[in-house]
């Protein structure tokens, strides 16, 4: 019986992302606390940003009539700090005005104040400014009606600043999703407790924990699960109440392997050998009426890097999001790479002095050190080598981590 081929890395991403069920429940939030959201519906502004015509810098507001040329005298006969409003500005005078105060009417230009010399009620103006220097116009960032922000958006520090300044103080925002991940195998123990022979520490447990905290998911860890049939069944059962259930390692034929057959006993299941490198084996599919499911390889990088190009794109579009694939960046190469897998691979580089990648020695799929030291991943297509110099697809851990 032949084997069936493996699934490409677009293929796969493709059937993970047809099979995401995007949220619909709604609730609205105070902005304080929308960071990691998604929002629900767009944003649109009521106001324009700014609300005023405001100067950019502190210094003195002038008529340009008033200037022939630099070295002109006015008198000063009004101060508007940031917050006051002041009035018209008459023939031959200027206001003193700082950093974000209204320009008042009849001004046309803003002078910055080493540009100016004081001499008592009087301002020399050493420089004859062009039509609305230093002057940030009236809604020159948001004008009123504007949509400032579009449904599926992720909200991130700037955005919480740009509906906060238009006045937003609530926003609507789909609820937090909520994954489940446990751990099966009698081998695994947690840090803290003795490592008796045989036995490691549970680092995928930590790994997939926070990356599903950085993705503002809602998550129910169940720990470590008895290596029985019973027991995983329990579990998932458990964890159905849930929108995905993640694991990782255990999803085989071995005999000591139960997460396979309890899912297909809780649900159905798809199993995916997926041509990539570290990576290869991927289980997705259902518990009960609702739950995804998806289980990971149990080598700690493999279930690092298809978490974070697969997993996370499933995850962001469920939860709303439109834009889930990652940006990459073309960069020079300092390495060569003579062998390549007849695998699509993503390798762990960084950025060196001279802005060129460099690879981590050690590329094995249990080296959880060299995702430590690296700045992201190297999107090597299949089959293709790579030559110190020359520009290859960099995808940096700021792209996948949230």
């Amino acid at each position: 019986m032949m084997k069936p081929p493996m699934l490409s890395f677009d293929e796969a991403l493709a059937r993970l992302l047809a099979g995401a069920q995007p949220l619909s429940a709604i609730e609205e939030v105070d902005t304080f606390d929308a960071n990691g959201r998604v929002l629900a519906r767009d944003q649109m502004s009521a106001i324009d940003v700014p609300p005023h015509d405001n100067s950019s810098m502190d210094g003195y507001a002038v008529r340009l009539a008033d200037l022939p040329s630099a070295g002109v005298r006015l008198r000063v006969d009004q101060r508007i700090p940031a917050g006051s409003v002041g009035h018209s500005l008459e023939p031959g005078s200027a206001a003193r005005i700082f950093t974000g105060a209204p320009v008042p009417a009849g001004a046309d230009a803003v002078v910055m104040q080493e540009l100016c010399e004081r001499d008592g009620d009087e301002v020399i103006v050493n420089h004859r400014p062009h039509a609305g220097e230093a002057i940030r116009l009236r809604g020159e960032d948001i004008s009123t009606g504007q949509v400032i922000l579009s449904a599926g958006t992720r909200i991130g520090p700037a955005e919480s600043g740009q509906l906060a300044s238009v006045g937003l103080a609530r926003v609507p925002v789909f609820r937090r999703f909520r994954v489940a991940v446990f751990s099966t195998g009698d081998e695994l123990a947690m840090p803290g407790e003795p490592l008796r022979d045989g036995a490691i520490y549970n680092s995928n447990r930590y790994v997939l924990r926070s990356l599903l905290s950085n993705l503002g998911c809602e998550v129910e860890d169940l720990g470590i699960v008895e290596d029985t049939l019973e027991a995983t069944r329990a579990a998932l059962r458990r964890a159905a109440a849930c929108d995905l259930i993640v694991t990782s390692g255990g999803v085989s034929v071995g005999e000591e392997d139960h997460v396979k057959p309890a899912v297909e006993a809780e649900g159905r299941l798809e199993m995916w050998k997926i041509a990539i490198k570290p990576g290869k084996p991927l289980a997705f599919g259902r518990v009960g009426e609702a739950a995804a499911f998806i289980g990971l390889p149990g080598n700690p990088v493999s279930a690092l890097v298809t978490f974070q190009m697969l997993v996370r794109p499933f995850i962001l579009r469920s939860q709303g999001v439109l834009e889930v694939v990652p940006r990459a960046h073309s960069v020079a190469a300092a390495f060569d790479w003579p062998r390549p897998d007849r695998r699509r691979e993503f390798l762990r580089a960084r950025l060196n002095a001279e802005g060129r990648l460099e690879l981590y020695p050690n590329q094995s799929s249990g080296v959880l050190t060299s995702c430590v030291w690296a700045d992201g991943l190297v999107d090597n297509p299949p089959d293709t080598t790579i030559a110190a110099g020359e520009m290859v697809r960099f995808i940096p851990f700021s792209e996948l981590l949230y």
